[in-house]
């Protein structure tokens, strides 16, 4: 199947990511651990823009960029310099943000990503190294807001930008580029993902091959793909109207789901770029090499190496490096467990599955168990243990447990304020499975129960048969083996 994309929809990404698992600032010694912190306690000289205050580069961002640049399979630049980027902002004391302009660390590079017609290659145009502005504290909305508060702790955190193509066709696709784009970096451990600011994003959008108009400084993957859709709409909208599109940048209310006008769209020339004084230009050829030695199995390779080592599905292989601690989680069940197909499938479908349900996202791994953070509360837990993996595997395995009971258990584990095991779950709970005469007896009496529905399957309702397992199960209290039930009622049945 061919996406024929009939509104001829263009979507490029500028994605601001900050290095925030680096303990310094771009060109100071501030911490970069200010989350947490008060306003403003996380400055100095520097990063407050204070006259005569000098820069000085942390070598880490530099060697982080490139890392970036390589996943991307981008040609890294072997002398790059940084420029000054000339505007008034509340949150940018000095006045210019430090960037870089027409000699960027990283130029060209692509991510495939899942598109609406199989496997689409985004390209990159570019990646890029600045430091952060600080951060304006409305009060109220941006529309209506009384007053602005400014914090500077933000000021001179390391960011690296990456500009990608046109390329996105849908909402969808852009999104599922940032979810891949956030994977890779993750496995770079280069930044935390979880952290607030963490990836800010601008999308850029046009219909019909018309002017493409900037939604800026989104801040979630959802949000993105929202605002596209209404940015979608509204152009052809106005199209449909006789009316033309303006070239301009729009503010996203996420709790109204619009998009509002804020300026014209500026171009480069409207800042003014020259080379910053205060910094050298780098000569970085040298440090590819033994950065190349350092990039860890990225996700698509360890996708293919899931697939040939363990033998599991594609999609399960898809699903089970979507996140590296998730990945190193089913590898650390893969070493006790005795069956790896079975346990991709109790991660990456179970699992999984209930960890979105309930929220949460999983943030860490520590060798035993993963940690989640919670979207809405944002807490930390410990929600599953490789040893309750491994042992839950065991208990379907052979044969002591349902699918439905193994479903339980899990439901428990992540549910319960109580360290409990799965053995222990299923004694208390008495989810071991049916013995055979018990089975066997809930399976005539849901038949000699249920005319009617034995009349329906008998005349070929196939779904009548669904409600006889339902049944059994709901007489056996889920300890039943759905499929064996199942196969019992069929054979007693049709004779």
């Amino acid at each position: 199947m061919v996406y024929e994309n009939p509104d001829g929809v263009k979507i490029g990404l500028e994605i601001h990511v900050q290095l925030n698992k680096l303990n310094t600032k771009m060109f100071c010694g501030c911490s970069t651990d200010y989350h947490d912190a008060e306003p403003n306690t996380h400055t100095c000289p520097v990063c407050l823009g204070l006259p005569g205050a000098l820069p000085v580069l942390n070598r880490e961002v530099v060697k982080a960029a490139i890392k970036v640049g390589l996943a991307l399979e981008g040609e890294i630049a072997e002398e790059t310099q940084f420029h000054r980027k000339n505007y008034f902002y509340p949150d940018l004391p000095r006045g210019f943000q430090t960037t870089q302009y027409d000699y960027p660390i990283v130029s060209t590079g692509k991510v495939v990503i899942e598109g609406e017609d199989g496997e689409h290659e985004v390209g990159i145009w570019r990646a890029h190294m600045e430091d952060d502005p600080g951060k304006l504290v409305h009060i109220g909305s941006i529309e209506k807001s009384k007053g602005v508060l400014i914090d500077y702790n933000r000021s001179g955190m390391p960011l690296i930008e990456t500009v990608t193509a046109p390329d996105m066709r849908t909402p969808k696709e852009a999104r599922r580029f940032l979810d891949k784009f956030r994977n890779i970096l993750e496995y770079l451990d280069v930044f935390d993902g979880n952290l607030e600011g963490a990836m800010r994003m601008d999308a850029n959008v046009s219909v019909y091959g018309g002017t493409r108009v900037e939604v800026k400084n989104i801040s979630s993957h959802k949000g993105v793909e929202k605002a596209l859709l209404y940015e979608i709409m509204r152009q052809k909208n106005v199209i449909r109207r006789g009316g033309e599109i303006t070239q301009e940048t729009r503010h996203f209310d996420e709790a109204r789901g619009v998009t509002i006008g804020m300026r014209t769209k500026e171009e480069a020339e409207d800042y003014r770029y020259f080379r910053e004084p205060d910094l050298m230009p780098m000569k970085v050829s040298d440090w590819i090499p033994g950065i190349k030695e350092t990039l860890p199995e990225l996700p698509d390779a360890k996708r293919s190496r899931f697939i040939e080592q363990y033998g599991i599905a594609d999609m399960h292989a898809k699903a089970l490096t979507s996140k590296i601690m998730l990945a190193d989680f089913y590898e650390g069940v893969c070493k006790e467990a005795t069956d790896p197909k079975q346990a991709s499938t109790w991660i990456a479908d179970v699992l999984l599955g209930e960890l979105n349900y309930r929220d949460l996202v999983i943030a860490s791994y520590d060798g035993s168990a993963i940690g989640c953070f919670n979207d809405k509360d944002h807490s930390i837990t410990n929600s599953a243990k490789v040893s309750d993996m491994v042992e839950l595997v065991a208990l379907f395995t052979d044969g002591k447990i349902s699918d439905r009971a193994a479903v339980e258990v899990i439901r428990t584990i992540l549910d319960s304020e109580e360290e409990k095991t799965p053995t222990e779950i299923v004694e208390e709970k008495g989810l071991f499975k049916a013995e055979d005469d018990l089975v066997t007896k809930a399976v005539s009496e849901a038949i000699a129960e249920n005319e009617a529905a034995v009349q329906d399957y008998l005349g070929g309702a196939e779904k009548s048969l669904n409600f006889l397992v339902g049944q059994v199960m709901k007489k056996t209290k889920g300890t039943a083996d759905a499929k064996t039930a199942r196969e019992m009622l069929v054979k007693e049945l049709k004779g």
